[in-house]
């Protein structure tokens, strides 16, 4: 892709005023560079338009759901200005803040809720969740690789959850959507990830750094 169409430009400047106040837990960097770095990698698969959309806005989406959104203040602030296939999409791919019974539940529960869910997600759903996993795993990876301190990497991710937690997110994500039938070439990547990510958990367990 040579550059990004004006609806994708528009996606991510959404996102980065909405992300501008936002760090990444236990840093200083700031979270939005999520939001293109996620478009970066659907468009590395040629993925559509509302797709990349769809990926660049998930954080965002998120945020609201968590804040308490309505389908309608959805549809309202992201439906009518990006389209109803991108907000059908990532509504398959957001974490709930309540259950069906209208329950709310624990930031473990919401989790494993998410990866019940994806097989009911829709295809461009799939593909963006693959990404934040791509890019979750990538961003952990690195972040591993320049610390001599992997404890403090394993707390940071996903909102503190800790190594264990995190590990049983991603692989949970991986083979909920083999299972689902998602075998886009994106997986290949996911799953060569996890792999090193294993790697790493399985040298920190005997007591190395995980640092290679």
């Amino acid at each position: 892709m040579n550059g990004y169409s004006d609806r994708i430009s528009h996606a991510l400047a959404f996102a980065a005023k909405h992300h501008d106040q936002q760090v990444r837990r236990g840093t200083r960097l700031p979270y939005f560079t999520a939001a293109p770095n996620v478009a970066v990698i659907l468009s590395r698969y040629d993925r559509d338009d509302d797709t990349v959309v769809s990926g660049a806005l998930r954080d965002v989406v998120q945020d609201y759901v968590r804040d308490g959104a309505s389908v309608d203040m959805l549809e309202g602030r992201i439906g009518e200005k990006f389209g109803a296939p991108v907000l059908a999409a990532l509504l398959g791919v957001v974490e709930r803040r309540h259950d069906d019974f209208g329950v709310e539940m624990s930031p473990e529960e919401r989790r494993a809720d998410l990866v019940n869910r994806l097989a009911g997600a829709d295809e461009r759903g799939r593909w963006v969740m693959a990404a934040v996993v791509v890019h979750a795993a990538g961003t952990l990876l690195a972040d591993l690789s320049r610390t001599s301190f992997p404890g403090t990497v394993w707390t940071h991710a996903t909102d503190g959850a800790g190594r264990e937690s995190t590990m049983r997110w991603l692989r949970g994500v991986h083979q909920r959507l083999t299972v689902a039938g998602f075998v886009a070439p994106i997986m290949t990547e996911l799953g060569e990830m996890l792999a090193s990510l294993e790697e790493r958990a399985a040298l920190l367990e005997r007591g190395g750094s995980g640092v290679r």
